[in-house]
């Protein structure tokens, strides 16, 4: 059977007809078992027909010829028209391709530009062209809403530009590992996506401050924006990004290593609605900015400073006082914060749920006596490479606000004061699900077995070393070997 291609949508890739069919096409018609012609093919056969290459593409506005007659179908007779288009809404990607292709009366439903507001290619297909998204965007037109490109390496400036043409309703766009990615992709979105709201551009290497400067001029209801290890943006651009999408509420600014504090006054000043901010690896912040940005976003919820050495008590009393809705916080690696700087914190701060004090390592059971009684939604807590923490700390943990059912991860790598007494204090933790115990050296098998058998669906990730073989019996005389005697 040959299949007429169509020049609106020509490639975008589909598993083949027989997914659908029993007999698949051209065969002898016989019904087959879907389920066990795929036990029998064996899983990496299954994975492949579900990810196809790139060479097995859907060619829209087939011909008659190509379908039988299943217009004629019970189904598509006593449905209208309008449920089945509804039903066809709740279809991914695949099932529509797959759908297209059994009926004239389906092609038309399943291909409806109103099933394809949200389309999401990273489970599906990868290695796509830029033609791809070309077709993909005159199928949807003005009816995309929601697209994820996340490491389609093959999409360009070009294909995206025909994008922003097409879907000028887009509202979030995820182009993050999309590496041939420059600010002209920008240029366009700014040019004809004035409704975009979420933006990922995370590891697009090549985005410079005049791609911040082109979204602020035509996206002003930006939200959102993920432009992590973009390591060209500077300060310039983060003040032309502020000043016109003032109404941003999430900034990922993770590892974008020429970003100083006066970027950060930028935001404190002109990002009142500021939710979410990560700053991990920024390793010129200091202080200064990050109390510009407790001072100027009181809605903050959630703040990444990991490895930014830099930073102080300074920024724990200006959290405390600044932003009583904090409920993430991750300052691992940031070793000069102290049991002073928490304590403030967790008396001002009791809506806390995650917490990531990895290597801060001058924090003591101090800390954790604090958390334990002013913040009782505590639900993650990563106290790695803390080795003043003892046994005592964990038992206020254990006998805190959060134990009984809010404590699900606790990560304790590395506290060599910590010994099977510390699994006891945690035994009241019923919704405990994970522990970290690598390089415990005082927590033994035995420990670990007790603990479960109070909570036994919880995960404990721990590493014993093995036992050192006796010495050799049969004389007192040291042996060497050939080697050492050489040497």
């Amino acid at each position: 059977m040959t299949h007429t291609p169509c020049s609106s949508l020509r490639g975008l890739p589909v598993a083949p007809l027989k997914a659908i069919h029993g007999g698949g096409g051209g065969g002898d018609g016989s019904s087959t078992n879907t389920n066990t012609a795929l036990s029998e093919r064996g899983p990496e056969r299954e994975r492949k027909k579900m990810a196809p290459s790139r060479d097995r593409l859907l060619h829209f506005g087939l011909k008659s010829t190509m379908f039988s007659n299943n217009d004629e179908a019970v189904i598509n007779k006593k449905l209208p028209k309008e449920l089945l288009l509804r039903i066809f809404s709740f279809l991914d990607v695949v099932t529509l391709c797959r759908c297209a292709q059994v009926s004239r009366a389906w092609n038309v439903l399943a291909l409806d530009g109103s099933n394809w507001q949200r389309i999401d290619l990273f489970d599906f297909q990868r290695d796509i062209e830029g033609r791809v998204v070309e077709n993909i965007s005159k199928r949807c037109g003005g009816f995309l809403r929601k697209l994820s490109l996340r490491g389609c390496l093959g999409v360009g400036d070009n294909a995206l530009r025909t994008f922003a043409q097409n879907c000028r309703n887009i509202e979030v766009l995820n182009l993050n590992g999309c590496t041939k990615t420059t600010d002209a992709t920008c240029t366009s979105l700014s040019k004809f996506c004035s409704k975009l709201r979420h933006l990922d551009l995370a590891s697009c290497t090549s985005i410079t401050n005049m791609s911040l400067k082109a979204l602020s001029e035509g996206c002003p209801l930006l939200e959102q924006l993920n432009i992590s290890w973009c390591d060209q943006v500077t300060k310039d651009g983060i003040q032309a990004l502020v000043r016109g999408c003032g109404g941003l509420k999430a900034l990922f600014l993770k590892g974008c290593t020429q970003l100083e504090d006066e970027a950060l006054k930028y935001i404190g000043t002109h990002c009142p609605e500021l939710v979410t901010l990560n700053l991990q690896t920024c390793l010129q912040i200091t202080d200064d900015g990050l109390i510009t940005i407790c001072r100027g976003c009181h809605k903050l919820q959630s703040l990444c400073a990991s490895g930014c050495s830099n930073i102080t008590d300074a920024i724990l009393n200006a959290l405390g006082q600044n932003c009583p809705r904090l409920r993430i916080l991750e300052v691992a690696r940031c070793s000069q914060l102290t049991d002073v700087g928490f304590t403030t914190l967790a008396r001002n701060c009791h809506e806390l749920e995650k917490m990531d004090l990895e290597e801060c390592v001058q924090i003591t059971d101090s800390t954790l006596i604090q958390l334990s009684i002013h913040c009782p939604r505590l639900q993650v807590l990563s106290l790695s490479h803390c080795e003043l923490i003892t046994d005592d700390g964990i038992r206020h943990l254990g006998n805190g606000a959060c134990a009984h059912d809010q404590l699900e991860v606790i990560e304790l790598d590395n506290c060599p004061l910590i010994t099977d007494a510390s699994l006891e204090h945690l035994k009241s933790c019923h919704s405990l699900e994970r522990i970290e115990l690598y390089d415990c050296q005082q927590i033994t098998r035995a420990g670990i077995k007790r603990l479960r058998t109070h909570l036994p669906n919880i995960k404990v990730h721990a590493y014993f070393a093995p036992v050192t073989p006796p010495p050799s019996v049969g004389g007192s005389r040291q042996r060497f070997c050939r080697c050492c005697i050489i040497l």
